[in-house]
């Protein structure tokens, strides 16, 4: 167990400094190639700012458990990782996150339409599907200790529509500096936890997800408002698909990211159901996001984040003191909350809305 703990906190660490020393490396190499978000129209920053800033958060990734993979492959055996973290499974992760890496930096690169990054999370889902990870079965929710298989179709189609979904709702959250990267390292923090529990004993998985916690926590140093570096669709499809796939190893972790991430994945519902009921687009920008209400409320840029921050921390607390049946119930119970809130916050006109690229997912 102290192996374990020791590698855990030393990839968090080494994943954390790798990417403070990145960031602003991803930020210069980004500016001179000006792969850069632009102001005007919705994009309120004062000068353009560095887009593809998940690259960053990928490589210190990526560099910290390879680093730890090293130094076992040259001591010759487990040295500083256990077999019980040890996985086949690592390459299904790595070419679930490397093929969302690509899709995301097309996206911030040539600036794509919606339909071809949906096209692109549909890739995505294709790959990890057809590696072998689907989701085959779920919690019986009226009993913590049983599982119910799924028939193969809908084994498939969940995995797609989770993946897919997932992408999609960290996208629709990604309108505020540092939002998206800091509901991020609180559901992976939380994933991890959940794996290290022993009635899910998946240390593999808790790897993973502290790693990248570390990662994001990084670079969240030059994301926080005022951003330096945009997460940008890059980081969005990376951790999107990263927090996808490492929820679907093992069979207690969906319903724990779908409640610790019920603010994202709820304002997603509603915004495409708002949006269907007014004859819209459901990929034209608006200001009906959760976060843009707190904004319309009176609240500054940081407080509206750090609002969003509070609540994932206590859907987050409720993961652990809650399964099955009450997981479920606390996800629909909050679903009303925010429903009702949303309902009765202040909306900013339409005529006050700027739009540009009805298109991109946003």
């Amino acid at each position: 167990m102290p192996q374990v703990l020791i590698l855990f906190l030393g990839t968090t660490v080494v994943a954390f400094l790798l990417a403070l020393l990145i960031s602003p490396v991803v930020a210069v190499i980004s500016h001179r190639l000006e792969i850069l978000d632009i102001p005007g129209g919705r994009r309120r920053h004062p000068r353009p700012i560095p887009r593809p800033g998940g690259v960053a958060i990928a490589a210190a990734f990526g560099s910290a458990i390879f680093a730890f993979w090293l130094v076992d492959l040259i001591a010759g055996g487990p040295f500083l990782i256990p077999e019980e973290v040890r996985s086949p499974r690592f390459t299904l992760t790595a070419l679930a996150a490397l093929v969302g890496l690509a899709v995301g930096l097309l996206d911030d690169v040539f600036d794509l339409r919606a339909r071809w990054q949906l096209l692109g999370h549909l890739a995505i889902a294709a790959v990890v599907v057809l590696a072998g990870l689907r989701i085959d079965f779920v919690s019986d929710p009226f009993s913590a200790d049983t599982l119910i298989q799924l028939a193969p179709p809908i084994a498939l189609g969940f995995t797609v529509f989770w993946i897919v979904g997932m992408n999609v709702a960290l996208n629709f959250l990604d309108g505020l500096d540092g939002l998206a990267a800091g509901v991020t390292i609180i559901a992976a923090l939380t994933l991890g936890a959940t794996a290290l529990l022993p009635e899910v004993d998946e240390p593999f998985v808790a790897w993973m997800a502290f790693a990248l916690a570390g990662a994001v926590a990084g670079f969240l140093f030059f994301n926080f408002h005022p951003a330096r570096v945009f997460l940008g669709t890059t980081g969005v499809t990376f951790l999107a698909t990263m927090l996808a796939v490492l929820s679907i190893f093992g069979t207690a972790k969906v319903t724990t990211a779908l409640l610790v991430l019920a603010v994202p994945i709820l304002d997603t519902f509603y915004v495409l159901l708002r949006r269907a009921l007014r004859g819209r687009p459901p990929f034209m920008p608006d200001r009906g996001h959760f976060h843009h209400r707190l904004l319309d409320m009176g609240l500054t840029h940081s407080q509206s984040v750090l609002v969003i921050y509070a609540m994932t921390c206590g859907l987050a607390a409720l993961t652990f003191v809650t399964s099955g049946i009450a997981q479920l119930a606390t996800f629909a119970g909050f679903g009303l909350v925010l429903g009702a809130l949303v309902l009765t916050m202040p909306e900013r006109s339409r005529s006050d809305e700027v739009l540009e690229d009805p298109e991109h997912i946003s």
